[in-house]
């Protein structure tokens, strides 16, 4: 293989641009050309498709988002904009392709295989929500954006002695929400992953209340519907004056952590090399610090799982 194309697809999430250069890095490494895939998938079935050099992925290891820029694109969803997607990479020459995103990224990247183009998926998404890996490229630092604000909502919280709600981003999965719940000693957590009944949480409100508590914190994952709608069915049941934050988009932004930025590199360089070794349809991944590998197909067929152990943990410690 001697000419491989990059792309970021979907959602960014802050150390994309750390795989995108260890991808270009490594390849050259390995006297590999590599080609820069702009807009996602969108970008592919259009050709925006530029050479990249060393210095062209220089200085952007700490910075949030991607400098590829990304897109959702419901045309490479139909087998027409697929085949337009093949005809450019093979146009440009590119004979295996990286994509960096979520899961309907890799649903992208699946396609490709399928249609014989060599694809590896790298798992880059605030969500955490891939399986076949521990954790995914922008979770971590995500994490700590959503702490920062809790930090900084409490004090506020205690000062006037409210109840506050913080809805945080995840789409259907609870792993922004159950860690940083955790993290931040929050009194209830809601996960679209376990069903929740609203008088329990009203119960434990009221229980704290009657122990001299003068705040508290309940943390809401968007999948569960809207934290605005929860904090007025609190308030109405409990009387406790209660504020909803909701967090948005500042979930997705911000230098990545050195945890992302490891991680992002890591993946990056492994999804070269798999490519080297004619590996295709695969994703990326961790589990336990190894580096491993999966069927793209296998892990879009799993449903996600939260840590059974970590939410019970999170309901013992918020008595």
């Amino acid at each position: 293989m001697k000419r491989i194309g990059v792309l970021t697809s979907g959602g960014d999430s802050p150390g994309m641009n750390a795989a995108i250069r260890a991808v270009v890095r490594k390849a050259i490494y390995h006297d590999i050309e590599v080609y820069g895939i702009y807009q996602g998938y969108s970008g592919l079935i259009n050709g925006q498709i530029e050479k990249l050099e060393l210095g062209s992925v220089g200085d952007i290891i700490h910075r949030g988002g991607t400098m590829l820029h990304t897109a959702r694109c419901e045309e490479f969803k139909t087998l027409e904009g697929q085949k337009k997607g093949i005809e450019q990479l093979n146009k440009f020459g590119i004979e295996g392709l990286v994509v960096i995103g979520g899961d309907g990224s890799f649903q992208g990247a699946r396609k490709l295989t399928e249609h014989g183009f060599p694809t590896i998926g790298v798992p880059g998404t605030i969500d955490n929500d891939i399986s076949g890996t521990d954790y995914t490229i922008g979770f971590d630092t995500a994490l700590n954006t959503v702490i920062d604000a809790i930090d900084k909502i409490r004090d506020t919280a205690t000062s006037h002695e409210r109840t506050y709600v913080v809805e945080v981003m995840g789409r259907d999965a609870g792993d922004l929400a159950l860690w940083s719940g955790l993290a931040d000693g929050a009194e209830t957590i809601l996960v679209p992953e376990v069903e929740y009944n609203m008088d329990d949480v009203v119960s434990r409100l009221k229980r704290g209340a009657d122990r001299g508590k003068k705040h508290s914190i309940i943390i809401v994952a968007e999948g569960i519907g809207s934290g605005v709608d929860i904090g007025n069915e609190i308030e109405e049941k409990t009387g406790f004056e209660t504020r909803v934050t909701v967090l948005g988009h500042i979930q997705r932004g911000g230098s990545p952590t050195a945890a992302d930025r490891v991680l992002a590199s890591r993946l990056g360089a492994k999804a070269v090399e798999l490519l080297i070794d004619g590996q295709e349809g695969k994703m990326v991944g961790i589990e336990k610090n190894i580096l491993v590998a999966h069927d793209i197909a296998d892990a879009l067929s799993r449903e996600h799982q939260i840590d059974a152990e970590m939410y019970k943990l999170s309901q013992e410690l918020s008595i």
